[in-house]
């Protein structure tokens, strides 16, 4: 069985802010649901930060204008929460507007499974900590969850956990520690438990990336709006993944990349002493 899902990331939908044109994002979410209409996917994932935040009554305005552009799709939508959607947005004031419970949950696709790993991506400004910081129950939540697979798995969250480098990355080469969670090594240690295949997708960082770590394929999409790759044009960026024995992704726009991986059950040998 063959299992196909559009993937929209990062719209951050709003007034500009540096490299990211939030001004079109409204736009290209409807040519993103004419692409769904003529693909139609079994699903769409949204990988979270569906706006640029400002304060609690702009967000809830400007997520409200997302979620609206999203029912022009036919197929199931399934959300995250970005970082963005969070600074002055509950996980609760998220359902209402999108009309789904955002917990944590696996989705049981035929051949595949799908992770929705609804892991805390607010980004703490306190004086005592700046930044992620990954709670202990949604550790938790991962590490069960891998250990229970007994089918191929997508594992998707907001932020990447594979800490690849961010050189030449606009918004992470000098802040590398806003680009994934402080304990993601620890999110790594959970998903080489499995038995079965993984494969890893995330937002956050805006650009396409492919990283094998320990077997496991970890993929970053670009964001549909962001500019810093083109030259100050949106990237209009969205993707579509092939699931079979292999994966299959197309990220289709001003910013184009194509993967194909196949995931292994094995682990990787562990790395050699230093020398």
């Amino acid at each position: 069985m063959t299992l196909r899902i559009a993937i929209v990331a990062d719209i951050h939908h709003g007034a500009p802010s540096h490299t990211k044109r939030g001004d079109t994002a409204l736009p290209l979410l409807a040519r993103f649901a004419d692409f769904v209409a003529q693909e139609k996917p079994d699903l769409v994932l949204d990988l979270g930060d569906r706006i640029s935040d400002v304060d609690e009554d702009t967000d809830l305005a400007l997520e409200t204008e997302v979620a609206q552009a999203f029912k022009a799709i036919e197929v199931p939508v399934h959300h995250v929460c970005g970082n963005h959607d969070r600074d002055h947005l509950s996980v609760a004031q998220n359902e209402e507007i999108l009309g789904q419970a955002l917990a944590s949950e696996v989705l049981d696709m035929g051949d595949w499974q799908i992770a929705l790993w609804r892991a805390d991506a607010r980004i703490s400004r306190t004086a005592e900590h700046r930044g992620f910081r990954l709670p202990e129950a949604d550790l938790l939540w991962l590490s069960r969850m891998v250990q229970a697979a007994q089918k191929p798995t997508l594992v998707v969250s907001h932020v990447p956990v594979s800490g690849h480098d961010q050189a030449g990355n606009y918004y992470f080469q000098r802040s590398p520690q806003y680009s994934t969670y402080p304990e993601a090594h620890r999110a790594r240690a959970a998903l080489a438990q499995a038995r079965v295949p993984l494969v890893c997708l995330a937002g956050h960082v805006h650009w396409n990336t492919v990283t094998q770590l320990d077997g496991i394929p970890h993929l970053t999409q670009q964001s549909l709006t962001e500019s810093f790759t083109t030259q100050g044009h949106p990237a209009e960026a969205w993707g579509l993944l092939t699931l079979t024995e292999t994966v299959h992704w197309q990220v289709f726009g001003r910013d184009p990349f194509e993967a194909r991986v196949t995931p292994h059950t094995g682990r990787w040998t562990p790395p050699l002493m230093p020398f």
